[in-house]
């Protein structure tokens, strides 16, 4: 990867800050962002072996791109079952997640810091053969430094924001030199292929990692018992929710309830949140109960659910399910497709730039959207008056189209790894 002067820059200025690595990161540690038992793999250090023979390392940022990375895992198991895997991500959410759902043997490590020193004790023990990159994840030293090992290089399910691609049109040859490091981009959609190609990236076709999953999961004891406590009252769901949210779906929910024994279910995106979100609704005057807490839901007109790995449960209860992320800018949105599939409907608000599949959904009237207090009032009254009509449908029948269409992509994206 030939090295213009923006980077070499770049390089040098991170490399001279280094020092101050342990101080920010253990700042972060404080605040709860790092694991302080494995901070040593933020510096590049690792703390498990590297298997023998060949090894595929594959990245994710946080939770949605780690996951969205599960199926292409299990079929590059099928496809390339002596190759080890490794998959890194940035945030604890993320670990945790991933720590429990990844197959047997594939190894999870946290990514090192963008500083050429952690970038190089990273690829000095796992020399990988083969690094995927999922999403939006360029980070200059890492990538050079990974072709610089002689890996391989692909950016699967590629996005790129208008802003981001505003700031790497400001450095031009550096944004050539990191795309033209990777020797295979697939992007997520149109709008994300025409941006890379705009900055100097070979595009060889469209792939979204998000699409074609299997539905979420449930563990069918925890989904008996949920139903027994409920005892048949009427649920709705405000999921992966942010920030500024939750006032907005508490609010609304203390409009809509005509019912009094309806729950309304909070997901925070963020898991470590509980404790606020459920100050929140008591501040709102509704009892509350926090499921990380050991709360019981039975109790409640809102459930708290604070926990990871969970939201098969609460779509399978939910009438509707509110998808935030998405009644504030600057978020993006969350994926619609997971209630979807699950036949559970589905609504979200009007930020949802981040999620293509939103206007697929729109035009096929398989999504409803709300932008304030009062349509979201609107949407949960007609929740528990069961006048929904089809949109659970709608949404599940798309979500299975796209899925296929997609699904159908993968053996090609599989040999263009392979090769």
């Amino acid at each position: 990867m030939s090295r213009p002067a923006s980077l070499a820059l770049y390089a040098a200025a991170m490399g001279a800050v280094s020092p101050l690595a342990p101080l920010v990161l253990k700042a972060r540690v404080v605040r709860g962002k790092e694991d302080p038992a494995r901070l040593a793999e933020r510096s590049g250090r690792a703390s498990h072996p590297r298997p023998q023979g060949r090894l595929i390392w594959l990245h994710g940022a946080s939770v949605g791109e780690g996951l969205s990375l599960l199926p292409l895992i299990e079929r590059l198991r099928g496809s390339a079952p002596d190759a080890a895997l490794l998959v890194t991500s940035g945030t604890r959410t993320s670990a945790e997640m991933l720590g429990a759902r990844l197959p047997p043997g594939a190894i999870h490590q946290y990514v090192p810091l963008d500083m050429p020193a952690a970038a190089g004790r990273f690829l000095s023990h796992w020399r990988p053969d083969l690094g995927v990159f999922v999403e939006s994840e360029l980070w200059p030293n890492l990538i050079a430094a990974t072709k610089g090992s002689g890996a391989r290089l692909a950016l699967i399910s590629a996005r790129m924001s208008e802003a981001s691609q505003r700031g790497w049109r400001r450095a031009p040859a550096a944004a050539r030199a990191v795309l033209q490091a990777f020797d295979l981009i697939l992007a997520k959609d149109e709008p994300a292929r025409a941006r890379f190609e705009a900055l100097g990236g070979n595009v060889a076709g469209l792939w979204d990692a998000k699409l074609g999953a299997p539905p979420l999961s449930a563990d069918e004891g925890e989904l008996a018992a949920l139903r027994a406590a409920l005892a048949g009252r009427p649920v709705l769901l405000a999921a992966s929710t942010h920030a500024g949210e939750e006032e907005i779906v508490l609010s609304a929910f203390a409009r809509a309830a005509d019912r009094s024994d309806a729950l309304l279910i909070i997901a925070p995106r963020h898991p470590a949140r509980g404790a606020e979100v459920m100050a929140l609704a008591e501040a709102a005057g509704l009892a509350a109960a926090r499921r990380g807490a050991g709360g019981d839901p039975g109790r409640a007109r809102v459930y708290v659910a604070d926990t990871l790995g969970e939201l098969g449960l609460f779509f399978r209860l939910a009438r509707v399910a509110f998808i935030g992320g998405s009644l504030v800018r600057g978020l993006g949105g969350h994926n619609p497709l997971e209630p979807a599939r699950l036949s559970c409907a589905t609504a979200s608000g009007s930020y949802t730039e981040h999620w293509p599949v939103y206007d697929a959904l729109r035009r096929e009237n398989a999504v409803r959207t709300v932008t304030d207090i009062g349509e979201l009032a609107t949407l949960f009254s007609e929740a528990l008056a069961e006048r929904l009509g089809d949109l659970a449908g709608r949404g599940k029948d798309l979500a299975a189209r796209l899925d296929a269409d997609n699904a159908a992509v993968a053996p090609r994206l599989l040999a263009l790894i392979a090769s």
